[in-house]
Formats: C-alpha cells, sequence, structure tokens
C-alpha cells in the first residue's frame, strides 16, 4: 500500500495524533490540504472585512501559514476540535489585519446611517417596524444593495466587539508577560478565562430577544432573513436588536477594559 493510501485511510484525528509521534512533513502537509477548503470558506465569509486592502488569494495563502503553524501547537489530548481551533486563528488573523485598516468605506457608514433613520422614521409613521420591502421603496434602493449594507454593518459590529476583547488581552498581555510564546503562558489562560466569564455575564444582561438573536447568529450561524422568519418580526427589525446587542457587549467590555487599564496603572505607580 503507498504511502498516499495510508493516509487516506487515516481520518483527520489520526493524522493529527501520527504528525505528534513522527513529525513526518508529509504528514503535515495532508494535514494543511485537508484543510485548505475551511480556510477558503472563511476568507469568503470574511472578504467584505478586507477586500479594500488585500486580495482573497493573500488571505487564503496566510491561512495556510496558520493552518501550519497550528498543526505545530495544537494539543490533540484537549478536548478541543482542530477545526475549531485553526477557525479561531484564521478569523483572528483577519482582524488582525482589519484592525491595521480603517476598513469601513465612508459610503457604508452613510448607507447604514441611512437605512438606520428610515427604519425609525418608518416606525413612527406606521407603528410597526418596517418590512424590508418598505425600507427599500422609502429609500428607493434594491433589496439587494439593503442586504450588503446590512451585511456590512454587521460585520462591522462584529469586528469592532472583536477588538475590544483582543485589547483586553493584548494591554494584560503586555503588561505582565515578556515570553516568546505568551499563549502557552498561565496568566494568558487566566485571561481568557476571565474575559470568556465576562462576556458571558454581558450577555446574560441583555433583553430576551437579544441573546435570542446573538444566539441563532453565533452559535446556529443562521442569517438576518432566517432569524427574522424564527420570530416572525421583520428583517430590519432582527438587524436593530443585533446591533443594539453588540453595543452592549462593546460598552460592557470597554468598561471591563478601562477598570484593568486603571488597576496597571495604580499597580505600575
Amino acid at each position: 500500500m503507498g504511502t498516499q493510501e495510508l493516509y487516506n485511510e487515516k481520518s483527520n484525528e489520526e493524522l493529527l495524533k501520527l504528525y505528534k509521534e513522527t513529525g513526518s512533513l508529509e504528514v503535515k502537509q495532508e494535514i494543511v490540504m485537508r484543510y485548505i477548503h475551511l480556510v477558503k470558506s472563511i476568507a469568503l465569509q470574511m472578504r467584505d472585512i478586507y477586500l479594500s486592502f488585500v486580495q482573497v488569494d493573500d488571505i487564503i495563502n496566510e491561512g495556510v501559514i496558520a493552518i501550519m503553524s497550528a498543526v505545530d501547537k495544537f494539543d490533540v489530548d484537549k478536548n478541543v476540535k482542530f477545526e475549531t481551533y485553526i477557525s479561531k486563528r484564521i478569523k483572528g488573523m483577519i482582524i488582525d489585519l482589519a484592525r491595521k485598516q480603517d476598513w469601513v468605506p465612508r459610503s457604508t457608514r452613510k448607507n447604514t446611517r441611512d437605512i438606520e433613520e428610515a427604519v425609525t422614521t418608518l416606525y413612527n409613521k406606521l407603528g410597526y417596524y418596517p418590512s424590508v420591502q418598505e425600507v427599500t421603496g422609502y429609500l428607493d434602493i434594491t433589496p439587494e444593495k439593503y442586504h450588503e449594507t446590512m451585511r456590512k454593518a454587521a460585520l462591522f459590529n462584529i469586528l469592532s466587539l472583536d477588538m475590544v476583547l483582543a485589547e483586553a488581552q493584548g494591554n494584560e498581555v503586555s503588561a505582565k508577560l515578556s515570553q516568546n510564546d505568551v499563549h502557552e503562558q498561565p496568566e494568558v489562560q487566566l485571561l481568557k478565562k476571565e474575559l470568556t466569564e465576562i462576556l458571558a455575564e454581558g450577555i446574560n444582561a441583555l433583553k430576551e430577544n437579544e441573546q435570542l438573536v446573538i444566539s441563532l447568529y453565533y452559535i446556529d450561524e443562521l442569517n438576518m432573513r432566517q432569524i427574522a422568519d424564527v420570530l416572525q418580526v421583520s428583517e430590519p427589525r432582527v438587524s436593530q436588536i443585533h446591533a443594539n446587542a453588540i453595543k452592549k457587549l462593546r460598552k460592557h467590555m470597554e468598561k471591563f477594559n478601562e477598570e484593568r487599564e486603571r488597576k496597571n496603572v495604580s499597580g505600575v505607580l
């Protein structure tokens, strides 16, 4: 039996264990090849974030490098799926790139404000949250432009929250650690645990409908249109609930950041 045939008979988990045992470059390459589809999928899902300053192929190349690094660092004995592990690393890589850029065009910001103002105006006039058709008719735009704008707005909200989380972890790590691989240090693991608890606290403080939208969007991975069908409300209403929830969570995490910053300054003084 040839080497490739032998690899084909093994599951991804078995290949990861084999690599940890042998350190074989061929095994590592086989693992990377099996997960390239995931890199491409994430790159396409998040393309609105980076297309203004980098190409999809560049993101895919960076994602492949991230997988190669993740194969070496992944602990097969922990109860974590490798796919989940590398998905977070690839998304984090894209977010890090976006943090260095003002990736939201002025036109998108203006279109988002126009839609929000239209929803408010129509709500006050009609007495209920307007449908997509009513909003697009009021603004004289196509449904395609509406959905594109709201998708980018959702990404902006997600990214802004991720930035706050990254800032909290980054500030604390830089204040406490000097080792090269900070991700393996106990202080970082404790901080991650604390951030998770603080974020969970913020989610629990949301209104019931906000918690539900957050759950359906991030855990069940439904889009705004599907969530609207589940909740039996208009899509603009779902977008508004989502935006309000993210703003509350961002403020909650910013407050946490400010408190930790004050503690760090007090500790230095």
